[in-house]
């Protein structure tokens, strides 16, 4: 006989608003300064190659990637990826980001504890967050605490991974701020003329 604690939707409830909160307020942002074009005309690809460059690293290759703010550092392959929007414009929303994932960069060729710890939990969390939803749902339906206890786990690793995550964002948020003596002088200053895109 299966079951359903409706419980269990008020427990969940709070952190599907507060992530659909965060998201959109991240997006909203981003939309709102990708219509502030930077003084330097430079877009986010030549912002992050600029940051990092100016740091003494030059062994990390900026890609472009898809995806809407799909932008991240990959430190197994030392690959820096910028989606569209940041890679071919130059608006401060675009240099924002595209600094904020080199200051990652910057952290890896620092040796950054909380980042290198957080490179070494990608493989578990992938598989945790993207599995434990339905393992928690198979030992609801199926009265099966043991499998909801394994599934709460999982989900507790993706819960860590997060905590490590946050001073890694915040350090790269430091780092890549306009007043930071690691950004590259004049990337965050305004232009009075629209942004424009790269062929």
């Amino acid at each position: 006989m299966y079951f359903f604690d409706p419980l269990y939707l008020i427990m969940l409830l709070p952190a599907i608003i507060l992530a659909g909160a965060a998201s959109w307020l991240v997006k909203s942002t981003f939309n709102k300064y990708s219509k502030v074009a930077a003084y330097s005309g430079m877009n986010g690809a030549q912002a992050a190659e600029r940051m990092m460059q100016r740091n003494g690293i030059y062994d990390v290759r900026v890609e472009q990637t898809n995806g809407f703010l799909s932008d991240h550092y990959d430190p197994t392959h030392k690959v820096l990826r910028l989606s569209p929007q940041v890679y071919n414009s130059n608006s401060l929303a675009a240099i924002g980001v595209a600094c904020h994932e080199a200051g990652h960069a910057l952290q890896h060729a620092n040796s950054y504890a909380p980042l290198m710890l957080r490179t070494t939990l990608v493989p578990v969390t992938n598989i945790s967050s993207s599995l434990s939803f339905y393992v928690i749902l198979a030992g609801m339906l199926f009265r099966l605490p043991g499998l909801m206890y394994v599934g709460c786990a999982m989900f507790a690793m993706a819960f860590i991974f997060s905590l490590v995550t946050l001073p890694v964002e915040l350090s790269g948020m430091r780092v890549s701020e306009p007043s930071s003596t690691l950004s590259a002088p004049g990337l965050f200053r305004q232009a009075r003329r629209p942004t424009q895109g790269r062929s």
